[in-house]
């Protein structure tokens, strides 16, 4: 994965700015508050989708069990994202303001990076559960307990904070260069990271996957009850990681065509971030029958 990101920088070394001015889309005169309404309506559903997905597996005791914690832990990386982008752009397109101060923008770009990064690690111990959850599943209890999910997602958080934390220390000591940012939200360079991480998580999830495969090839034909079950465990999954990645390479690739138009390549470039935050939630919504089943009687409560 490539996240690409533009540098706070220009050409000409000056001092730290106070300010700085995010290019953001050009839009026509007029057309501001449509595109706001778009914003708002994509922001607040994805607000009811993952807020709704967390609330009903806190509340529900049922539902306290190692998959649902980590769908917990991957709906509030989604609102991260979906928070530190969307709320800012809604501004620009209402009422044209273009600039941000350092402190948020330093907020903002930390977020986005958390995003990013947390996502991936959560995903990572997502694929883990499942590798034991169909390869060792008369052990998945004595595996999976308590303890080792928190260590799991202790370490997949701690990963995360501590690579954007680098990441920053390093560029914050390093002089700003200009106060202009061409691009619709602020972040910083850190592809080398990116790859590595990308590569890490994807080797993780490819043996994960590898060795399920194989326990279903080694169970048999026979057995269809297995495959189903191992599909509807491992499906949502594998789409939404999948889905991540198409959209981050959808940014790869943008950028390798120059006669696309500015506003189309930022376009594509927030794809990873309100993409699956949108989706995500809809996903494991649809395909997990016990969420299905609770949020129907809730709502029919109602």
């Amino acid at each position: 994965m490539e996240i690409r990101m533009e540098n706070i920088s220009a050409l000409t070394p000056l001092k730290q700015p106070i300010v700085f001015h995010l290019e953001g889309f050009y839009v026509l005169p007029g057309h501001g508050p449509f595109f706001f309404s778009l914003l708002l309506l994509y922001y607040a559903v994805t607000l009811w989708a993952n807020g709704s997905v967390l609330c009903v597996i806190v509340t529900d005791q049922n539902l306290h069990r190692p998959m649902y914690v980590l769908v917990c832990n991957l709906a509030v990386c989604d609102l991260l994202g979906a928070t530190a982008v969307a709320p800012r752009l809604m501004m620009h397109f209402l009422t044209g303001q273009r600039k941000i101060a350092y402190v948020p923008a330093l907020a903002q770009a930390f977020s986005v990076h958390m995003y990013g990064v947390a996502v991936q690690t959560v995903l990572g111990v997502m694929a883990y559960d499942r590798y034991i959850a169909v390869c060792e599943p008369l052990r998945y209890h004595a595996i999976m307990t308590g303890a080792r999910l928190h260590s799991c997602l202790a370490l997949a958080w701690s990963v995360a904070v501590l690579l954007i934390a680098l990441l920053f220390i390093f560029h914050m000591n390093s002089p700003l260069c200009g106060n202009i940012i061409q691009h619709v939200y602020c972040s910083n360079r850190g592809l080398s990271m990116s790859w590595s991480l990308n590569t890490s998580i994807f080797l993780i999830i490819s043996f994960s996957y590898i060795r399920i495969l194989h326990a279903c090839v080694k169970q048999g034909a026979a057995d269809s009850g297995m495959r189903s079950k191992t599909f509807q465990t491992c499906a949502p999954h594998l789409v939404v990681y999948v889905l991540y990645q198409i959209a981050s390479v959808v940014i790869i690739v943008s950028y390798r065509f120059p006669s696309l138009s500015q506003n189309i390549k930022k376009f594509l470039s927030i794809l990873f971030i309100i993409i699956p935050p949108l989706i995500n939630p809809l996903i494991y919504g649809l395909v997990s029958k016990e969420i299905r089943i609770i949020t129907t009687f809730r709502n029919d409560s109602v």
